[in-house]
Order: structure tokens, then C-alpha cells, then sequence
């Protein structure tokens, strides 16, 4: 009987052997891998302990890290699509003609602001336009609003103008006529910057007015009328506009849409010597001499 007992009991017993058997193994593999996974990570570690302590490998890593990092960005921005982030250019606004307006006198602000008013425009392009007037004015012994003036009726200042002739920019000046005043600025392309073109105009300006004698006659000279019979109104218009500006400056009230009717007072310039006489050239090669 009791032979019996053992042999059912066996297949029990068996049981529970190969249980205990594989518990023993799987928790002595447990403790194996967790060893393991210690093992590897202190390793980890004082590799990268002492690979940091090495100036050059620390250097090496930093790099790698930097560009991945960089990669990840460039990743992210060319999936937002933004198309900025590729062309940038954070040296772009050295190339813009604007100046703050508190950084103009009193009378200066308030011209740039009546300006950029009158003619749509931005104040910021305007005030650094007046500033520079006003600078190259005294150097040219030449009323600031003449010269802001010339550019309101020529281009309403818009440095991109041309005319049919070919006059460009905010002064339209004749390009190809005085190309070589375009030399100290890098050449003919320069007549579009805005400060440029003003420069370039004033001397032509001035050199108008000194052969044509006084001022109206040099205004005739700028617009190349000078032997024509008529200007257009060209030089009351100007002189007008030259007028509210003054007014404006002076410190009156002055409505942005007034008009340019020549006024009927326009004083002459008198103090200046008579036109000299023309050459005797052709009346066309003189014309062509003439313009701005």
C-alpha cells in the first residue's frame, strides 16, 4: 500500500521539483542580467567620466551634440516650412534708409511727419531723407526744402521712379548722363539707394544753378527746359512746395493736401550774376547737356 502512496505521489513530487528548478533559474537570471545591466552602466560612466576629463574628447562631444542639435532645428523649420530661417540675414538692416524720428531736431521730425503724411509714405525713410537734406544742404549752401522740395514733385519719393527719358530715382537724375557722379558710389546701380540719388542731385542742382545764374534758371536747367519756352510749370511747382515746407518748418499749420499752385510772389534770386551764354553747340546736343 504504502508503494502505492509513493507512486501517485511522484508525478506531485515531480512537479514541484521542475517549479522549485525553474524559480531557482529564472530569479538566478534575474539576478544575473540586473548585475549586468549595473555593470554596463558603471562602465558607461567612468567612460564618460574619464573621456570628459580630456579637454579634446570633451571638445569632440560638445561638437557632435551642437551640429545634432542644429540638424534637429533645421529638421523642425523646414517642416513648418518656414523659409526665413534659410535666408536670413541679421546684417539686412544696415542696407535700410530710415532713422528714428527722435533722433531729428524738432523742426526736422515735424517736416519728416508732414511729408510722410502728404505723400503716403513711410516716416522712418523720410525722417533719414530730411536728415540727410538738411546735412548736404549746408554743405552745398542750399535751402534743405529745396531740396526735399525737387524730390516731392519729382519722384513724390519714391526712389524706384523713371521717367520716360530715363530720369531715375528720388531727384531723377539722368543716369547715363552723369554716370561718372555715380563712381564714388560703385556705379550706375547706386542711383536707386535713396541717399545716393539725393547727393548726386544736389550736385547737379548746384551745378545748374551756377551756370544758369539764379535759381528759377537753375530750376529750368535741373528739368532740362532750359531752352525751351516753357517749363510746364515745372519751377512754381517745385517753389511752391518748397513754401509749405518752409511753413511747416517754421512752425504753421499747413494742410497735407494742398495744392502746388505756383505761388504768384515766387520771389528771384538777384544776388547771383546773369546766365552766361549758351554754347554754339546744337540746340539738341545743348538740350541733352541740360538735363538733370
Amino acid at each position: 500500500m504504502r508503494a502505492i502512496a509513493l507512486l501517485r505521489d511522484a508525478p506531485r513530487a515531480t512537479a514541484r521539483s521542475v517549479s522549485v528548478f525553474a524559480g531557482d533559474v529564472g530569479r538566478g537570471l534575474l539576478e544575473i542580467s540586473h548585475n549586468t545591466l549595473a555593470l554596463v552602466g558603471l562602465a558607461a560612466i567612468a567612460v564618460l567620466v574619464l573621456g570628459l576629463g580630456r579637454p579634446e574628447v570633451r571638445h569632440e562631444v560638445e561638437v557632435v551634440a551642437l551640429e545634432w542639435l542644429q540638424l534637429r532645428h533645421e529638421e523642425r523649420e523646414h517642416a513648418s516650412g518656414n523659409l526665413l530661417s534659410a535666408v536670413a540675414e541679421p546684417d539686412a538692416v544696415a542696407r535700410a534708409t530710415a532713422a528714428d524720428l527722435k533722433e531729428l531736431t524738432n523742426q526736422q521730425a515735424t517736416l519728416a511727419t508732414w511729408i510722410a503724411r502728404r505723400y503716403k509714405v513711410a516716416p522712418e525713410p523720410i525722417g533719414a531723407l530730411v536728415q540727410e537734406a538738411w546735412s548736404i544742404g549746408q554743405r552745398a549752401g542750399l535751402d534743405p526744402t529745396l531740396i526735399l522740395a525737387i524730390m516731392a514733385v519729382e519722384s513724390s519719393f519714391n526712389p524706384f521712379a523713371q521717367s520716360p527719358v530715363g530720369a531715375q530715382g528720388l531727384m531723377q537724375v539722368l543716369t547715363r548722363v552723369h554716370d561718372d557722379k555715380y563712381v564714388p558710389f560703385g556705379g550706375r546701380h547706386a542711383a536707386f539707394d535713396p541717399i545716393t540719388n539725393l547727393r548726386v542731385g544736389v550736385q547737379v542742382l548746384k551745378e545748374c544753378i551756377q551756370r544758369a545764374g539764379s535759381l528759377q534758371e537753375g530750376l529750368r536747367y535741373y528739368v532740362g527746359a532750359a531752352l525751351l519756352e516753357t517749363d510746364g510749370g515745372y519751377v512754381g511747382r517745385v517753389l511752391a512746395e518748397q513754401g509749405h515746407m518752409r511753413s511747416v518748418v517754421d512752425g504753421r499749420r499747413v494742410a497735407v493736401n494742398i495744392s502746388n499752385t505756383p505761388a504768384a510772389t515766387a520771389q528771384k534770386d538777384t544776388e547771383t550774376p546773369a546766365p552766361p551764354a549758351l554754347s554754339d553747340k546744337p540746340a539738341e546736343v545743348e538740350q541733352v547737356a541740360l538735363l538733370r
